[in-house]
């Protein structure tokens, strides 16, 4: 009997941790695939920034220019453009602009 409780106990956890992750790596392969579509022309696959884009003025997201900028401005940077970046706020809603931003943080991390 008290092998069943601590086996309904993990499988309970498991499931409860399980569900917790599933909507994060949702989020995560959602900005990925618009990452693909409307930035990586500009700011690469791995956001170090295309020949193109660096000639444009497009940050590499590895950089600490780019990584001391908080959340909030990298939101307004995509929200309403830069320089020669447009806007999306108009084309991306305001919670797969959130997912982009974790995204960009996300590719920071893997230089």
């Amino acid at each position: 009997m008290k092998n069943a409780k601590l086996t309904a106990t993990f499988w309970m956890l498991s499931f409860a941790m399980a569900s917790l992750l599933v909507p994060s790596l949702h989020a995560q392969n959602a900005a990925e695939k618009t990452f693909k579509g409307k930035c990586v022309a500009c700011h690469a696959a791995d956001g170090s920034g295309s020949d193109v884009g660096k000639k444009l003025g497009a940050h590499d997201f590895h950089s600490a220019d780019a990584q001391k900028m908080s959340d909030a401005e990298l939101t307004d940077v995509i929200s309403n453009g830069k320089n020669k970046m447009p806007a999306y706020a108009k084309t991306l809603k305001p919670d797969e602009i959130k997912d982009l931003v974790g995204y960009v943080r996300e590719l920071a991390k893997k230089a």
